[in-house]
């Protein structure tokens, strides 16, 4: 019955939380003498704050750390070149990424990302995962021209992976972007369950860890 399995980025196979963290604290670590009257600690969660879980543009970001902390001894500018290149150095996956996706290609699934983001970035954090390689198609918001929950960032994927909505599966982390916007265009939705949205009432399935993925699938079967 089922072809496809699709996947959001950030929440469902990215810990962003943990991979942002993990990167605010290695940068701090590489601009610490530029950085004399800054506690690392307040660095970090000045950014976690700013970030708002990657909702806001990393421009605006670092404009308003200088700003905050009343740096002069380094450009936001620089900070934000500094995001760009070493982000792929502190992408960490969820449990059972790697073997879940080898389950699920043996299974003979067909695999697409669809991320909403910036092109460049959003390939390398898939580099960074080590995952390029499982996946036929990945489309991303900024080169599509088109953003999740629009239906027509799933149907070019659906069409690139040369199959239907009612034979696909979407797993992803927002309710409003990932849930609903599988299920408007017909596939079956999967929530990968994040303690910062509430439950949705209308997925098809829920998950905490993408070990649980393969199992789920059979019940629709």
């Amino acid at each position: 019955m089922f072809k496809a399995i699709l996947f959001d980025l950030d929440g469902t196979l990215l810990d962003r939380d943990s991979s942002i963290k993990h990167f605010v604290s290695t940068q701090y670590d590489r601009f610490a003498p530029k950085f004399k009257n800054i506690r690392k600690s307040d660095y970090i969660s000045r950014f976690i704050e700013l970030d708002c879980r990657g909702y806001v543009w990393k421009d605006k970001v670092y404009q308003s750390m200088i700003s905050d902390f009343g740096v002069q001894t380094i450009t936001w500018e620089e900070l934000l070149d500094d995001y760009y290149v070493e982000f792929i150095n502190s992408c960490i996956p969820f449990p059972n990424l790697l073997k879940t996706l080898d389950i699920l290609t043996k299974q003979g699934y067909r695999l697409g990302i669809i991320t909403n983001g910036l092109g460049d970035f959003q390939r390398r954090t898939i580099q960074g995962l080590g995952i390029e390689n499982y996946f036929q198609t990945t489309l991303i918001s900024e080169i599509e021209g088109v953003r999740k929950p629009e239906a027509e960032i799933f149907i070019r994927a659906l069409r690139s992976l040369g199959v239907m909505a009612n034979e696909s599966i979407f797993i992803g982390d927002r309710p409003d972007v990932d849930v609903m916007g599988a299920k408007h265009i017909g596939m079956k939705s999967i929530w990968k369950r994040d303690l910062g949205w509430r439950e949705p009432e209308n997925a098809d399935g829920i998950i905490d860890d993408l070990g649980e993925i393969p199992l789920i699938i059979e019940r629709f079967l």
